[in-house]
């Protein structure tokens, strides 16, 4: 209900427009309602002259419902995205070229052209774990030139410690054996198919007789020998590729070949002096594969 009030009352109409406004109103209206669906010409004509209406107030404007979002963490001023400029562009470096360190075993060994580069091109290799742990490099020991060469198996203490292929009790039985067949190690070589100790005398593994196998083959093809004896199981099924034991490979000729190689060597088993030194029994057999060297290196 509107409150009374006399509209020539300058007062009393200001109150009665501040009663409105109060109480929500936002639009003016006239006397008469105004229809606004019907046609423009029907909406003026029922509205009043201009110079009777009074005049608008200043719509107020509803407020409008913004959703609630969920608050995010405060985060600095995002930087621009650069884009550099073609001329800006710097090409990858070249491949470095791989060390010498990382060149395989057979790739270092066929570069060795001669028995010094051998040695050299094994005491740069690095595949064979055996090298972290042991004391020194243990290449070989007599003459390069010589007609007998002989393979045993690996590197024991003493070998280790000064070396030398063959240094300790078993090579000492060893040398006692060349000196029956009239040699020794001015006119033989000596080596093994493994050139570092593997740690506690434990038996090599595959993996570590395959990082050596390409410089022992390597120094046979170089050395080129008259006999090759094999000293040891190990060595015996290492070199042939053969599967059987030694108490089957002893004492049979057979032969050791390259493709590199112009000829095969002939070749022959015999057990290891250490097994010997274990088993004097079979010192006989091993006395019958000397004889069988001896007559092989004659003819």
């Amino acid at each position: 209900m509107t409150p009374n009030a006399d509209p020539a009352d300058t007062e009393s109409l200001v109150a009665l427009l501040q009663w409105q406004v109060d109480a929500g109103a936002i639009d003016a209206i006239g006397k008469e309602p105004v229809n606004r669906l019907a046609r423009p010409q029907a909406a003026a004509s029922s509205a009043l002259p201009p110079a009777t209406q009074a005049p608008p107030e200043r719509p107020i404007a509803a407020p409008t419902a913004v959703p609630l979002a969920s608050p995010s963490p405060a985060r600095g001023p995002a930087a621009p995205p650069v884009t550099p400029p073609p001329s800006a562009f710097t090409p990858p470096p070249p491949p470095v070229a791989a060390a010498s360190g990382d060149t395989t075993g057979p790739q270092l060994a066929e570069a060795a052209q001669t028995f010094d580069e051998l040695r050299a091109a094994v005491a740069a290799f690095d595949g064979c774990a055996l090298k972290k742990t042991a004391t020194n490099l243990v290449f070989s020991d007599g003459n390069p030139e010589a007609r007998l060469m002989l393979i045993g198996e690996a590197p024991g203490a003493d070998e280790d410690r000064i070396g030398k292929p063959f240094v300790g009790a078993s090579g000492q039985l060893l040398d006692r054996q060349l000196a029956a067949i009239g040699y020794d190690r001015t006119n033989a070589l000596i080596t093994n198919v493994l050139f570092w100790r593997p740690p506690g005398n434990r038996t090599p593994t595959p993996a570590e007789i395959a990082a050596c196998l390409p410089f022992v083959e390597r120094m046979v093809e170089i050395v080129d020998p008259a006999v090759l004896v094999l000293v040891g199981g190990i060595a015996a099924k290492t070199m042939l590729a053969r599967s059987e034991g030694i108490m089957k490979l002893r004492g049979r000729w057979l032969e050791f070949r390259t493709p590199r190689m112009a000829r095969p060597v002939p070749t022959i088993a015999t057990f290891h002096p250490a097994y010997l030194l274990r088993s004097p029994g079979q010192k006989r057999l091993a006395w019958q594969d000397m004889l069988a060297i001896k007559r092989r290196l004659a003819e």
